[in-house]
């Protein structure tokens, strides 16, 4: 017998499933926000060197004390890293009138430009030039929180269930986000943002995999737009949050504000049957599985969900017992299926923040950016909704990632001074490449077992933060060769598309419930 016989007599997507998506929407939004915090929180505003030190200008106004103490840069702005050790008056004359005056580091500190934001990180502790290292760490210092928290939470989430597991994260997540908001210091910030980082991140693989297991096998492809969705609607709102709150304290506040609403409406929040049932808690899928049944009109069924017959879904495995991350290489098919998969979300993210970091020459401030990123992926989503049942979900990865690659490859080819053609190409390969995000997380749900699929999000969400700490280093790679970034990330979409290609298709297929249903291609067989 399969959970999915279950589900279609208690209705696989009614009132039930559709509170499930509504509650891990909830949640879900403040995910983008914290992914993309930096780009405003650590953003660098203009800046110079405080000049203070240099004494009493006289009459001389703002604008005329920074062309005598201030060298310029060849673009004509002023240094934002060096000052004259002397105050040059001949420049108020011909400011052009170059010489070899002597400049040293700024002495006292910098003067920043508000007019943008009230206050970032950068401001705070002065993160510029040769300190601004520290700046660019503290992204990856928040991504490899979320690499060890996607292990972390996909273990202990198969090990004692999503639902006290997503509470956990969304509790722990908030008060370190929260506390980081308040920091003192740059390590006390960078600290927090880690531990921020390592939790939000069980909202990510818990949320999904929960809204999964209580749908059909026809509603699945929708929770996984819905899931998508949740994402850019975070994206687009997010822009707008940050143009109104410029302080970087309560902007942090601000997007980690509605995991209060979260917390207080996980009382409603069912942990997963199939969980239960494959973990051998019977009593308690049983409760569940008639909530579901009595909420979505089907009570003529609840007679039908006895124990003795919910324990013939999982005959061939010993109930209760403990799976690990070993588990995923301990049989052949399965370290195969690690293998394929961990190699394709390490593709797809790459890819992914590759083009987003790399999308310059829109010619529109840095809110506007934001927001026309996040609604970029909504068309892209909404066509991968009606292409995994049109041509399945392997086709639509390797369709989407391939096209990735085209698009990379144009832009190798396309002349510099073509910009606004350049601009177009990049949009468009964000798009495909958000379709592919968005097309692998229900494909690899569906791939997995029940007993181990928290493990297998866990290790594919971990193989994807590293291609986005991978990601920053590729577009660094300009230096050896200006188009070699573009070569890298279009070689990654190309390999991505080919892994893609391996994978069984599990369009209109039951999701497989054990390890030996792996071994034995159980997940292979029709509904």
């Amino acid at each position: 017998m399969k959970f999915e016989n279950v589900l279609d007599d208690i209705n696989g997507f009614g009132k039930f499933q559709i509170m499930i998506i509504v509650l891990s929407f909830l949640g879900r939004f403040t995910l983008p926000c914290h992914f993309m915090l930096n780009n405003f929180v650590a953003a660098t505003p203009a800046h110079h060197c405080d000049i203070s030190s240099l004494g009493d200008f006289l009459n001389l106004s703002q604008a005329e004390r920074i062309i005598v103490s201030v060298p310029v840069e060849t673009d004509g702005s002023p240094s934002s890293c060096w000052m004259f050790a002397k105050p040059q008056y001949h420049l108020l004359l011909n400011s052009s009138d170059v010489i070899d005056a002597p400049t040293e580091p700024c002495q006292n500190g910098w003067v920043y430009d508000n007019t943008t934001f009230k206050s970032t990180i950068t401001s705070e502790w002065d993160l510029v030039c040769d300190r601004r290292g520290k700046n660019k760490a503290t992204t990856t210092i928040f991504f490899v929180g979320v690499m060890f928290g996607a292990i972390s939470f996909g273990s202990l989430s198969d090990r004692f269930g999503r639902r006290i597991m997503l509470l956990v994260s969304y509790v722990s997540s908030m008060l370190f986000a929260v506390a980081s908001a308040f920091s003192t210091t740059y390590v006390m910030f960078a600290v927090l943002r880690f531990f921020t980082g390592f939790c939000i991140t069980g909202i990510v693989i818990v949320s999904v995999t929960l809204s999964l297991e209580w749908v059909d096998i026809e509603h699945r492809k929708l929770v996984g737009l819905i899931d998508g969705l949740s994402w850019s609607f975070g994206n687009i709102v997010f822009s707008a949050i940050a143009y109104f709150v410029t302080d970087w304290r309560w902007l942090i506040v601000s997007v980690t504000s509605p995991l209060i609403l979260s917390i207080i409406t996980w009382r409603w929040m069912p942990d997963s049957a199939r969980w239960l049932i494959a973990s051998g808690k019977l009593e308690q899928a049983q409760m569940y599985l008639k909530k579901c049944a009595k909420m979505n009109r089907r009570e003529d069924f609840i007679h039908t969900l006895k124990e003795e017959t919910l324990s013939t879904i999982v005959v061939r495995e010993t109930k209760g017992r403990t799976y690990t991350y070993l588990d995923l290489i301990r049989t052949p098919k399965m370290r195969k299926l690690a293998l394929q998969t961990g190699v394709l979300w390490f593709c797809v993210a790459t890819t992914f923040y590759g083009i987003s970091f790399n999308i310059t020459g829109l010619g529109i401030n840095m809110y506007l950016t934001q927001f026309t990123f996040g609604l970029i992926e909504v068309p892209s989503k909404v066509s991968v909704y009606f292409l995994l049942d049109k041509i399945g979900r392997r086709n639509t990865e390797m369709g989407a990632l391939l096209l990735v690659a085209l698009c990379l490859g144009i832009n190798i080819v396309i002349p510099k001074d073509m910009s606004v053609v350049r601009t177009v190409v990049a949009i468009v390969g964000k798009g495909f490449s958000s379709a592919s995000f968005g097309t692998v997380v229900l494909y690899s749900s569906e791939l997995y077992p029940t007993v181990v699929r928290q493990n297998g999000m866990g290790y594919n969400s971990f193989m994807a933060r590293l291609g986005v700490a991978v990601s920053p280093l590729i577009l660094l790679l300009d230096d050896v060769w200006k188009e070699l970034p573009q070569v890298v990330l279009c070689s990654t979409a190309v390999l991505g598309g080919l892994v893609a290609r391996t994978l069984a298709e599990t369009r209109n297929k039951c999701l497989p419930e054990t390890i030996e249903d792996i071994e034995e291609k159980k997940p292979h067989q029709n509904k």
